[in-house]
């Protein structure tokens, strides 16, 4: 089990970083700030956000405390004249390439090992977890604001509404290879 935890994790990193990304191409310029009430995050917010969380846990994961001493958490939940939606984007970008950097070369041996955020201990398996756990949130909260924001534009993320019986009916029938397999070509 070890060993399929890793490949596991990165999967499903990469599943909600393509389904945040989905939702965050149906969002206007002007929509990725907007918020919904003053103590509501926008769009914007939560990517810097998680930028900077990622950043802070992911560069030099295994050595130094995942709360790296240049992070200023409470600046990610404000929006400064710098930010714009494309320096935003590519921080989102640079901070995803951090943490699968970090992720890919560990190994089912490096699980049990422990990892410190906050002064806290973690074993590499408890602090992936954490993260992933604290993404898919976020991740949640950007798709549940995005599809807000775009309103009628939205296209569903995933199986849109009364198409249900439709998607299972699709994905019982054989695939061309199956029928091939079973034809014996």
């Amino acid at each position: 089990m070890e060993a399929q935890f890793l490949p596991e994790a990165i999967s499903q990193l990469r599943g909600l970083k393509k389904l945040a990304e989905k939702a965050l191409a149906q969002v206007s310029d002007a929509d990725f700030f907007a918020t919904l009430d003053p103590e509501s995050n926008s769009v914007a917010l939560i990517v810097k956000h998680l930028a900077g969380n990622m950043r802070s846990r992911w560069i030099d994961f295994l050595e130094s405390d995942g709360e790296k001493p240049d992070r200023h958490r409470d600046s990610e939940f404000l929006t400064e004249e710098k930010d714009t939606r494309e320096s935003l984007e590519r921080r989102w970008q640079e901070a995803w390439k951090v943490l699968f950097e970090a992720l890919e070369p560990l190994s089912a041996d490096d699980l049990g090992r422990e990892v410190v955020i906050r002064g806290e201990t973690h074993s590499v398996l408890k602090a992936i977890n954490r993260q992933m756990t604290h993404y898919a949130y976020h991740v949640g909260q950007l798709v549940f604001l995005a599809k807000h924001l775009a309103a009628g534009r939205w296209k569903s993320l995933s199986i849109p509404r009364g198409k249900a019986e439709e998607f299972n009916a699709r994905k019982r029938e054989p695939s061309a290879e199956a029928r091939k397999a079973k034809e014996g070509r």
